[in-house]
């Protein structure tokens, strides 16, 4: 029997770059995965990927724009009404855009996609996660997640340059897990960051020049032809290594509140996250974000 037989694991972004190399190893250890995505005929393709390449038929695949509130519960809805209960979530997904953009609920994507879809997705799923206890959530940071954190814009309310603002969400995102984890201590659910290292994928390929920090530009042309080369499909494996440790290691079952690196590693939290102010601030955003009444007609 393989280690994740009888597991149901949910990871969010998985129908294509990281989050689909994390599925596929996955699946080569028996667990049931579902994969979220955005588009019905990528996660279809995917799913019929995985299954051919694992000889693992017990895949599956839900649609939601996670950058929407609206589709973050009704994923979680659609889960439940599937399975009872959920071992593992893997919050993957991330996103990041050329120039600053509200969704249709009013809220900056940026941090939609990579912090508040992951509050609101830990949120709606703790009953099926503690019906599975002992469960993991993986939260995947990424990018540069170091600096500080701007407290008065992180909506990008005063600024916006892609990628800074891309790197100042993954450590939002590592101050609410934080939190979260401390809120979750004996709960029977672990929480953890994992960072993945980097890899080309649909979320840095199609970003203009002005995407990012001033000081990168120059040199942006000229690395733009390795890329493919240096952070490539193994790039993409190598960065599933350190969320699949997280999910599926008995080395890691009692991990909780721990920030690991790429090797698998546990690395010290930034002192952005360590401190309380940030914490408190974002995850108090997060959840105004969650009680606010949109109007979803606009």
């Amino acid at each position: 029997m393989r280690p994740l037989q009888g597991q149901t694991i949910l990871v969010t972004g998985g129908t294509a770059g990281i989050g689909k190399e994390t599925a596929r190893r996955l699946l080569r250890l028996g667990a049931q995965v579902v994969v979220v995505g955005r588009d019905g005929d990528r996660a279809r393709a995917a799913i019929a990927e995985l299954r051919r390449d694992t000889g693992n038929d017990r895949v599956d695949a839900l649609l939601a724009d996670l950058t929407l509130k609206r589709d973050a519960y009704r994923l979680a809805g659609e889960l439940s009404t599937r399975y009872d209960r959920l071992h593992v979530l893997i919050n993957n997904m991330g996103a990041t855009r050329a120039s600053r953009e509200l969704t249709a609920e009013g809220i900056e994507t940026t941090f939609a996609a990579n912090v508040l879809a992951p509050y609101l997705l830990m949120e709606a799923l703790l009953p099926m996660l503690t019906r599975a206890a002992p469960a993991r959530i993986i939260n995947i940071t990424g990018g540069v997640p170091r600096g500080r954190i701007d407290l008065d814009n992180l909506q990008a309310e005063r600024s916006y340059v892609g990628l800074s603002h891309y790197n100042q969400t993954k450590l939002a995102l590592m101050a609410m897990s934080y939190a979260t984890a401390e809120r979750l201590r004996d709960s029977g659910v672990t929480l953890n960051v994992a960072y993945p290292g980097h890899a080309y994928t649909a979320i840095n390929k199609d970003l203009p020049i002005s995407a990012y920090p001033r000081a990168a530009r120059p040199i942006i042309p000229l690395l733009r032809p390795l890329l493919p080369i240096l952070y490539g499909h193994r790039a993409a494996v190598r960065a599933s290594a350190s969320s699949v440790y997280l999910a599926s290691s008995p080395d890691a079952a009692n991990l909780h509140g721990t920030y690991i690196n790429s090797a698998c590693l546990p690395v010290p939290w930034p002192d952005a996250v360590l401190d309380r102010r940030n914490r408190d601030a974002i995850c108090a955003l997060c959840e105004e974000l969650a009680t606010q009444i949109t109007d979803f007609t606009r």
